[in-house]
């Protein structure tokens, strides 16, 4: 990731203060912060969300949890193009009572088809929370919430100063995040401690996949029709695990399968502990910080679900602790389950939450 580069692309620049990687890729909120003196900051801060991390500035005070209670104000946000994560991220801030949407940026599409896109969503329903219409060709109404529509190609000249906007969500040409194992994979560590382990991802089916099979150059298999075929892939969540918990760096990898589902994906975690435990021992663990501190982030279940019961599931892991096994007490299997868009737009607007606090 060429974070100069990104950050160049920023119209506003006015002060210097380091910068900071945040992994979001597995949904922790146990990000690593990682500065980077000599980068500038450009304005509005700008978080910029690929396969492999998320990026963003701004001039830390503490590292607190962000609370709402915290904030004097709304978070202004704007958004970067409205696909399909740009409006999962749109209709997580227009229900949240602390994050403000003013503006969005999509040269490709109208207004009113940002309108009808927005409205009807195959998996998570239509919007019913707020009369949603057009007023002008640079305006949607959200009820009585106007929010601005800009249709620049060259991100330079998007004027988000103008409409206020305090942080830029970058989701142009991105689908979301894949593996999440973070927050169970934390608690297990913390605990008991990994030797080493092995993740795999069920996936489901991604924007940047093929209807038909068709030219993929640098992944042959990753060319082949997604609603047909179980496709081995590759994934970069052993990397993304070492950034959160640096002391699991080098002790973790693992690999996906996409499959042929519109939503809805499970990491099967294996791993190998320092000090013995029962599953038992590990559900309990697991269950206490998900009622805990972790509440809201990592859930547990003892339920028969399946994937489609995970649908608009906000939490970020789900641990399934009728999946998991063990085969002796140091050597366990753990399955969860994360919505794959829904939940990754949620840790989103926490992170912007974060931000806002930390960078008063």
């Amino acid at each position: 990731m060429k974070i100069r580069k990104q950050n160049r692309t920023l119209a506003f620049v006015r002060h210097a203060a380091p910068t900071f990687l945040i992994s979001l890729r597995l949904q922790s909120l146990y990000p690593l912060y990682k500065p980077f003196q000599s980068l500038p900051l450009s304005w509005p801060p700008i978080l910029r969300f690929s396969d492999r991390a998320a990026v963003f500035s701004f001039s830390p005070i503490s590292l607190g949890p962000s609370l709402p209670s915290q904030m004097a104000s709304k978070v202004k946000i704007g958004i970067n193009g409205f696909g399909r994560i740009g409006r999962l991220v749109a209709r997580v801030a227009l229900q949240s009572d602390d994050v403000e949407l003013v503006a969005v940026n999509d040269p490709f599409i109208t207004t009113d088809y940002m309108t009808y896109m927005f409205k009807y969503d195959t998996v998570h329903g239509s919007w019913k929370h707020s009369e949603l219409k057009v007023k002008d060709s640079k305006t949607l109404l959200f009820g009585e919430k106007e929010v601005t529509v800009f249709g620049c190609r060259n991100p330079e000249e998007i004027p988000w100063g103008e409409v206020g906007a305090e942080y830029v969500v970058e989701s142009t040409g991105v689908f979301t995040d894949k593996d999440k194992a973070a927050a169970h994979l934390k608690v297990i560590n913390d605990r008991f401690g990994i030797v080493e382990g092995l993740m795999t991802t069920v996936h489901s089916i991604t924007a940047t996949q093929k209807t038909v099979d068709g030219p993929s150059a640098k992944d042959w298999r990753g060319g082949r029709a997604a609603s047909f075929n179980i496709i081995p892939s590759s994934t970069g969540a052993a990397k993304a695990v070492g950034k959160v918990l640096p002391s699991l760096n080098g002790k973790i990898t693992g690999m996906a399968f996409r499959v042929p589902t519109v939503d809805v994906s499970v990491v099967d975690l294996t791993v190998r502990i320092e000090k013995e435990a029962s599953y038992d021992d590990i559900k309990a663990a697991i269950k206490e910080e998900s009622e805990g501190k972790l509440k809201g982030i990592l859930g547990y279940t003892e339920d028969d679900l399946v994937s489609t019961d995970f649908v608009g599931d906000s939490r970020s892991s789900i641990f399934d602790a009728k999946a998991g096994i063990a085969l002796n007490k140091n050597f366990i299997k753990l399955v969860t389950w994360y919505d794959n868009e829904w939940g990754y737009s949620n840790r989103v607007v926490d992170l912007l939450r974060h931000i806002k606090v930390v960078s008063k």
